[in-house]
């Protein structure tokens, strides 16, 4: 495919809202793909070179961008500047400036290579370099495709399109309407990477999704738990024993071992084994297997009292720098749950009790990875026992887990059930929400220039996101300065595509940062869209609250969903009822 034609269809998507439309868009755009293309336009459709876990990014800073539009068009960088202010999208600085120019017949296959090229160069001389390459791809450029390199090279594409939506997009591609689906999120949830498996359907067709297969190295994606009031209604909905398990808070950390090479992913599928030394060294030693994928949480401790400390300071190991003087302050334990792979077994098939007794085999229980502690049973008393002195400790509560339950990669089901709720009545389990926009600030916060945020859950049958709260306290005036300034770097200038709002902030932003509140409640909203069926009101969080700071570890469909906040409001009235 020529990347003009590409970048066709990149206009097609901007002027549409409507999901079905970019349905429609996205099919017909994989349609006339190439076999040995498709992995590239579905990257270049997730606003990425290659899947986060890669770790590969262009690296180039909006002044960079400028200077090479400068040197093609050559004019002074004040020029470049001049019209930044003036139009607010380099995009659209470059089609301007370019006015008149033809291409030169690029296809996508270049245009991937010669990105991918940036994104290698490193090392000194590295920027003027990274400068002189996209100045070569953009002096063969047309103004519309000049317009879509820029805004992918600078993270300014903006497309609105979710990992959703282009599974259903690639099915209707191949078989005409949405009935691959399920096949190709399977396949999507053992590998995560969404080029690998359009690929695989176009070279192997479904066959070839079906034998999909568990790799070393390439992330699983995790499966998540849903919520219940009372250990009774565990008990109730798992059928009889299961297994109780701390739950703990810290990093949710995914470790893959492939003979001495240890790699470890986050919640959200990114590479972050350089941050955790201490862990990877470990693995080497406790784990008794050739390759093998485990799960687990990582948390920071106080090696004088072996005591947990909370997110807010193991967050701080998020780092790229200063890592060795920050493992020495806030050393990592890894408390392993789950055996999800090993040597040549893949154990997501497996019951949960397989997979715990073959992880205790392989894990030898040390000072750094520990296995998670738990208790089985059917008793509602010895659970809340349990959660009590798990509480007491400093935890979050606990996970109870179906005993005969396979792992079900990507899926939030009955099969993983938390328990962090009071039992007063009041909602005190946290909620994270994205943000999608800012009202401007009054009173004493005017000179902030922002006084609340809106804040979103994420519909993932629709793959949009739904208001359901202003948030408006929670942070120090210096941290509303900084998430003013964070969030102005993704404002636009209209309500993003995946984003279903009756309330019209002052700024609209990507919903890119996530982040977590407290509420007293959930009530009924006829101004939010969570939950809104009809005339049926909505539902929004009463007086919401941040806690601590932007969620790096989460991307935005990793939040709450509308579903949860539902289920949550049903459990609130019954805890209410009961009191």
């Amino acid at each position: 495919m020529k990347f003009s034609k590409l970048a066709d269809y990149f206009e097609k998507l901007e002027s549409t809202t409507k999901r079905l439309e970019m349905f429609e868009i996205l099919s017909n755009m994989f349609k006339e793909a190439e076999i040995d293309e498709i992995d590239k336009i579905v990257y270049f459709s997730q606003e990425r070179l290659l899947p986060p876990f890669k770790g590969v990014e262009i690296g180039m800073a909006e002044k960079l961008v400028e200077r090479a539009i400068a040197k093609v068009c050559n004019v002074g960088i004040g020029k470049v500047e001049s019209l930044y202010k003036k139009m607010g999208d380099l995009g659209l600085v470059a089609e301007s400036m370019f006015k008149g120019r033809s291409g030169s017949k690029l296809d996508v296959t270049v245009v991937y290579n010669e990105l991918m090229k940036i994104a290698k160069t490193s090392g000194p001389g590295s920027i003027e370099l990274k400068i002189n390459y996209l100045a070569g791809i953009l002096s063969k450029c047309s103004p519309k495709e000049a317009k879509y390199i820029v805004r992918f090279v600078s993270g300014r594409l903006r497309l609105g399109i979710g990992d959703p939506t282009i599974l259903d997009s690639l099915s209707k591609a191949k078989v005409g309407d949405r009935s691959l689906r399920e096949e190709l999120e399977r396949a999507y949830n053992l590998c995560s990477d969404l080029g690998l498996v359009a690929q695989t359907l176009f070279k192997e067709g479904i066959k070839g999704i079906k034998e999909f297969k568990v790799t070393v190295g390439n992330p699983i994606r995790m499966a998540l738990a849903e919520r219940l009031p009372s250990a009774e209604e565990i008990i109730k909905k798992v059928g009889g024993k299961c297994s109780v398990e701390a739950k703990y808070d810290g990093f949710r950390a995914q470790l893959h071992k492939k003979g001495d090479e240890i790699e470890i992913f986050s919640r959200n599928l990114e590479r972050t084994t350089h941050m955790f030394p201490e862990i990877v060294k470990a693995a080497k030693e406790q784990i008794r297997a050739k390759d093998a994928i485990l799960e687990g949480e990582a948390l920071a401790y106080n090696e004088e009292t072996g005591e947990l400390f909370p997110f807010q300071v193991t967050i701080q190991r998020k780092r790229k720098h200063g890592i060795k003087e920050l493992a020495e302050e806030y050393p990592l334990r890894m408390f392993v749950f789950d055996l999800l792979y090993v040597d040549g077994v893949d154990y997501t098939k497996k019951s949960y009790e397989e997979r715990r007794k073959a992880l205790e085999r392989i894990v030898k229980d040390g000072d750094v990875i520990k296995i998670a502690e738990r208790i089985v049973s059917d008793d509602p008393k010895e659970i809340m026992r349990y959660f009590d002195e798990l509480v007491a400790r400093g935890l979050e509560g606990i996970m109870c887990k179906k005993l005969d339950s396979p792992y079900q990669a990507g899926a939030r089901n009955f099969n993983w059930i938390k328990l962090k709720r009071s039992y007063k009545g009041e909602l005190a389990d946290t909620i994270d929400v994205v943000l999608v926009g800012y009202f401007k600030g009054r009173g004493a916060r005017a000179k902030f220039g922002i006084g609340a945020l809106l804040g979103a859950v994420y519909d993932d049958k629709l793959d949009v996101f739904k208001t359901v709260a202003k948030i408006g306290s929670g942070l120090s005036e210096e941290r509303w300065v900084e998430i003013r300034k964070l969030l102005d770097e993704t404002k636009v200038p209209n309500k993003p595509a995946r984003v279903d709002s009756l309330i019209e902030p002052d700024v609209w932003v990507e919903p890119n940062y996530v982040i977590t509140v407290k509420a007293d409640e959930i009530t009924r909203s006829p101004v939010h869209t969570c939950g809104r069926k009809g005339d049926e009101p909505g539902f929004a969080l009463r007086f919401p609250r941040m806690t601590g700071w932007i969620r790096e570890d989460k991307k935005p469909e990793d939040a709450t969903t509308e579903k949860e906040i539902m289920e949550m409001f049903k459990m609130q009235k019954h805890v209410n009822l009961q009191t």
